[in-house]
């Protein structure tokens, strides 16, 4: 998908998306007047300071400043890039996103690339499972009877061989004119650099496709039949290929559940296609890593649901400890994490075949809720009839509600973490609120971070708007976003516009904008600008309700117009270069018409000498 995206599509695409709903689903909000409101997803509040506005199809937090259009609260939320999030708006209208221009040559080579690698790892996908059908795979195919796999299963999820050779698919990718060096690069090879030689990283094993949301392989995931070791081995790191993102069997999942309520996270691939033999088709596995914020925030994006299914040992504990500290800031109202512990010796690939379907899934409704578990692990190894017991199970429990996000499950934690240490409600809220850092506030003239600087960063070192009065070029400004048909009210040119107005080059180009006849709701205009300071200003400007009639708008800024022409009238040569000189000085970039000016009263006042 070389080019960029149409601006004209991303118009067409915000106007047919409802930013109330793309919001609604990832946080929960309540109607409150003409908008909606509810807790911010971006940082930690306990009282609803975040707004979403269906008319203005808007977003805004009056307490960290995160705003935007559907666009950007996908991006910030799904932490997605802009084509991504593009995609994923259209994908929700049944879309195809064009791309124009392609006259990047680096963009072309990168998505080509892609495709490259998507090809070359389906070939190995098909190599492997065309190996399974064939005499070398008998061994494969009677582990997987072995495992009651049925041949829907196996071809659901793709399951395959590799040969037992050094070399199998090397040979049948060079064949197919596949260097070796693009082999190695995306993990089906391995090169031996003490030999300089090159052989098949996956060899006598059942190979499981990795597959990305949209059903493509993107690695692989190999388990031996005997007694070897590793017993799995993955596909390692690729520039398609990223283990803390990725889910085996989530793909599967989608597809043959067609409204997810909840996922089940357990540990192998096994376990995903045993579960699935049996009935139970919403179990996803991370690759060889430990549960990480993006798998979380991948699962969450789908569900609100989340069941971590792990061993009831030693190891199985601290397995679950560690997703306990990964989930605790992903706990916004809405969404539930649950811990299902097995017993002893058993997975869920040995449970479900001797339990079957209906005991499995019941040990998953009785799955032990994130709360219960977050107060086991603080009790475990304290005597809670004790003063210093009581204290360090409170210290622990305060410590993890810090990271739990304000709303109505710190609440009723709290609440519980009252009833079982003794102290009250007010106790508690007080000693959170002394173990909190203080929030980091830039003074007033600190500039905005640049854009790509991380979110979080960006959002603790802005200071926040103030409420002071617009100023003529700003309050026109504002007036267009809000109505940009009120543009065709405007004289021609701009010789109304002052050239030292510190907003003046953003009102020009918006404009122009709105006289080409390219942008007709607020939404767009904002989309056209996201990103760069202009779009700080603009964002901030349609957050002001105009407060005035419909009716008086237009006559409004026809008065603005007027009073700054007159001003302008009123003013000599030397104040207006003074004025455009102080403008420059202060480090605001002139623009083309502004430094024309700027040279014709350089000449004018020299001739007055």
């Amino acid at each position: 998908m070389a080019g960029q995206i149409p601006q004209r599509f991303i118009d067409d695409l915000l106007d047919r998306t409802d930013v109330v709903e793309v919001v609604g689903e990832r946080v929960q909000l309540k109607k409150a007047g003409r908008n909606y409101s509810g807790l911010c997803p971006f940082h930690q509040e306990k009282t609803p300071s975040f707004t979403v506005s269906a008319d203005k199809q808007f977003y805004h937090c009056f307490g960290c400043s995160a705003n935007g259009n559907a666009l950007r609260f996908l991006m910030e939320y799904d932490k997605l890039s802009f084509p991504e999030a593009v995609e994923q708006l259209a994908g929700r209208l049944g879309l195809d996103v064009p791309r124009e221009g392609g006259d990047d040559p680096r963009a072309r080579q990168r998505e080509q690339k892609r495709k490259e690698a998507v090809s070359l790892l389906e070939l190995a996908a098909s190599f492997y499972r065309e190996r399974m059908k064939m005499q070398e795979g008998e061994a494969a195919r009677r582990y997987l009877d072995g495992r009651d796999l049925s041949k829907e299963v196996i071809a659901t999820y793709g399951i395959g061989y590799a040969p037992d050779g050094w070399e199998a698919l090397k040979q049948h990718l060079s064949a197919k004119g596949v260097s070796e060096e693009v082999q190695v690069e995306y993990g089906l090879l391995v090169h031996r650099e003490e030999t300089n030689r090159t052989y098949d990283r996956f060899r006598d094993r059942v190979m499981f496709p990795i597959r990305d949301l949209r059903g493509r392989t993107i690695a692989f995931g190999g388990r031996i039949m005997g007694d070897g070791q590793p017993k799995y081995l993955n596909s390692p790191e690729t520039p398609v290929f990223h283990k803390g993102r990725e889910l085996y069997g989530l793909y599967e999942a989608r597809q043959a559940v067609s409204k997810l309520e909840q996922l089940i996270m357990v540990e192998g691939y096994m376990d995903v296609v045993a579960l699935a033999q049996y009935g139970i088709h919403n179990a996803v596995a991370t690759l060889g890593t430990a549960t990480t914020e993006d798998h979380l925030h991948r699962l969450f994006r789908l569900v609100n649901r989340v069941v971590f299914c792990f061993d009831g040992d030693r190891a199985g504990r601290q397995a679950a400890s560690r997703a306990l500290e990964t989930a605790l800031p992903q706990m916004i109202d809405g969404r539930e994490a649950r811990f299902l512990f097995l017993p002893e010796g058993e997975d869920p690939d040995s449970l479900v075949r001797r339990e079957g379907e209906q005991a499995f899934q019941d040990r998953v409704t009785c799955a032990m809720p994130l709360s219960e578990f977050l107060f086991e692990q603080a009790a475990q190894g304290r005597d809670l009839n004790t003063v210093e017991g009581r204290e360090r199970f409170a210290s622990q429990v305060l410590q993890a509600l810090e990271r739990v996000p304000e709303g109505m499950l710190k609440s009723l934690l709290l609440e519980a973490l009252a009833k079982r240490s003794g102290l009250s409600r007010e106790e508690l809220q007080g000693l959170l609120a002394r173990r909190a850092p203080a929030p980091v506030v830039a003074p007033e003239s600190a500039m905005p971070l640049p854009e790509q600087a991380p979110v979080q960063a960006a959002r603790t070192t802005r200071p926040k708007a103030l409420g002071r009065v617009l100023s003529s070029v700003e309050r026109i400004v504002q007036l267009l976003l809000h109505e940009p048909r009120l543009v065709e009210s405007l004289p021609e040119g701009f010789d109304w516009l002052p050239d030292d107005s510190a907003h003046g080059p953003l009102c020009r180009e918006l404009v122009a904008l709105l006289r080409a006849g390219r942008y007709k709701s607020p939404q767009v205009v904002l989309a056209h600008f996201q990103g760069s300071e202009e779009g700080e200003v603009l964002a901030e400007l349609a957050r002001r309700e105009l407060l005035i009639p419909g009716a008086t708008r237009q006559a409004e800024l026809t008065g603005l117009v007027e009073h700054l022409v007159g001003k302008q009238r009123k003013r000599s040569p030397e104040e207006e270069y003074n004025a455009l000189l102080a403008l420059e000085r202060s480090g605001q970039k002139l623009d083309k018409a502004q430094r024309q000016r700027l040279a014709t009263l350089v000449v004018e006042l020299t001739r007055m000498r």
